[in-house]
């Protein structure tokens, strides 16, 4: 380790945040002992870190955690969920495995600790999600370590998933937000964040719970403006939701998106903003501002990334109609005496006909369905461009002339083809 590095112990080390964290912190000749549910992929992010399994929802441990920070003189946890899930609670993650945390550092002799929270802990009646963050900090504050709270609003990083869906919004030809998106936010950009943990974490002078914020607040129209700019994009143009109505879908679904899910329409209207000056004087000089969070040499990539994520799932549904449509044109549509009509023209024997057409048009619609409500869905991109070639093939042989059919039935496949590939590759395995 170089003069003044220190060994650091990172909770949530392959997060958005932590992978960010990480590379700040090495740059700086820091040695890195990682936890994250899985070490393996941590190893091979960063050979020269140590990496330890660590679970949010079952470590509840303070011996556990003391085995797993000892010899380190700092720590930083970055552990988070916004919404839970199936086993997943916010009593585990953001209070009992922290405060676990906290205690076994104590044991350990650990000298600084930081806790990453979320800007709106402590306020009263804060949501479950900022409670449980709160009572966290609390834990952390009445320890006898030096121990930091810092409040992040909404952080901006091209990889974080809340910035590439703003991204994806404000490229919309006409964005739809509740109340006109007259809701005010005060976004910061990760590396502002990351420099705020790298002080901290080296001891720099500051209140034990600091707010991390952009330099001023902005209504989350405003934000998306800036975006827009930041894209090259020209005006945006917006059209107000009534929030009640946001607020009855909210009810119906927790899945829906992007601002009709409880959590985040209750926040936003919370507001999420304070006063940047403690992070300014923290930092040595002014977080950098919305309309620079885009750097000129991200622009063109951050572009394509949003207007590619924006118009997958149109994709996705174009192709799913095609295969839903072909099975009730298959079924019934079309008129069946024409459909066997062309299936003996493509060489398949009498007795084979009507099975050749139903099982057909069951095939198509299983592609359908299946193209809409499957979880994972690159190898069936796969299966339909098989289909497609074999038709295709079939029909060159048998059929040739289709080619030079003025309606181009045959061309049109290349097109689909195409956008079978491109959803194979764009969706994650």
């Amino acid at each position: 380790m170089g003069r003044g590095a220190v060994r650091i112990f990172v909770a949530g080390a392959s997060g958005f945040i932590g992978s960010a964290l990480v590379e700040a912190l090495r740059a700086g000749g820091h040695e890195l002992r990682l936890g994250g549910r899985d070490p393996a992929a941590l190893r091979a992010a960063w050979p020269e870190c140590e990496a330890v399994a660590v679970d949010y929802s079952r470590d509840h441990d303070p011996a556990a955690w003391r085995e797993r920070v000892r010899g380190c003189g700092a720590v930083v946890n970055l552990v988070g969920i916004f919404a839970e899930g199936a086993g997943i609670r916010f009593e585990d993650v953001h209070v009992r495995a922290p405060v676990a945390l906290f205690e076994g550092c104590r044991q350990a002799g650990v000298s600084r600790v930081v806790q990453v929270s979320a800007l709106g802990a402590g306020r009263p009646g804060a949501p479950a999600f900022l409670a449980s963050k709160e009572r966290a900090d609390a834990a952390l504050l009445a320890q006898p370590l030096d121990g930091r709270v810092l409040r992040p609003s909404l952080v901006f990083g091209a990889q974080g998933t809340s910035t590439r869906l703003f991204l994806q919004l404000a490229l919309l030809p006409l964005l739809p937000l509740p109340g006109g998106g007259r809701q005010r936010v005060q976004p910061v950009d990760l590396s502002d964040l990351v420099d705020a943990i790298v002080h901290s974490l080296a001891g720099v002078p500051a209140e034990p719970v600091l707010a991390v914020v952009g330099p001023r607040a902005l209504r989350l129209r405003e934000y998306l403006e800036a975006l827009r700019r930041g894209l090259g994009g020209g005006r945006l143009r917006v059209m107000p939701v009534p929030e009640v109505l946001l607020a009855m879908l909210a009810r119906l679904s927790g899945r829906l998106a992007p601002f009709a899910r409880r959590e985040a329409l209750e926040l936003l209207e919370r507001g999420n903003c304070a006063d940047a000056g403690p992070l300014a004087e923290l930092l040595g000089r002014q977080p950098r501002a919305a309309d620079a969070f885009i750097r000129p040499a991200q622009r063109a990539m951050l572009r394509r990334q949003a207007a590619l994520a924006s118009w997958l799932p149109l994709l996705r549904l174009s192709v799913a109609l095609v295969w839903l449509w072909t099975a009730a044109v298959s079924l019934g549509l079309y008129p069946r005496a024409d459909s066997l009509d062309l299936l003996a023209r493509a060489g398949v024997a009498e007795e084979w006909r009507p099975a050749a057409l139903y099982l057909g048009a069951g095939l198509d619609l299983a592609f359908g369905l299946l193209t809409l409500f499957a979880p994972r869905r690159w190898r069936l991109y796969g299966a339909q461009a098989l289909l497609v070639l074999a038709y295709m093939a079939i029909l060159s042989w048998r059929l040739p002339e289709f080619w030079l059919h003025p309606f181009g039935p045959l061309l049109k496949n290349l097109p689909l083809l195409a956008a079978l590939g491109l959803l194979a590759h764009a969706e994650p395995p």
